[in-house]
C-alpha cells in the first residue's frame, strides 16, 4: 500500500520521514539510504544487508571444486598478485 505524507527540509538539509511511513516500512533509527535526485524528484532507497543464505554452501562447493582441481592457496595468492599487477 502506498502512503502519501508531506514533510519539509530544515536549514541544515534534514528531512523527517513521517511517522506513518516509518511505521509502515518498519524503519529504525540509524537506517541507511541511497538518495537519488533528478529534476524535481527525490527518491530514498533503503540500503539492506545482502542475504547470506546459502553462503556456507557456496563456500563449501568452492572448496570442493578447488580440491578436485588441485588448486592450492599458493595458486590463489599468485593469481591475486598477477591480477593486481595488471
Amino acid at each position: 500500500m502506498t502512503k502519501i505524507e508531506t514533510t519539509s527540509m530544515s536549514s541544515r538539509g534534514q528531512v523527517v520521514i513521517p511517522q506513518a511511513v516509518r511505521n509502515m516500512l518498519h524503519l529504525s533509527p540509524g537506517e541507511k539510504f541511497i538518495v537519488l535526485g533528478e529534476d524535481d524528484t527525490i527518491v530514498f532507497k533503503r540500503l539492506e544487508m545482502p542475504s547470506f543464505r546459502g553462503f556456507d554452501a557456496l563456500v563449501n562447493k568452492t572448496r570442493s571444486f578447488a580440491k578436485e582441481k588441485g588448486i592450492t592457496e599458493q595458486d590463489i595468492a599468485e593469481a591475486v598478485k598477477r591480477t593486481r599487477n595488471q
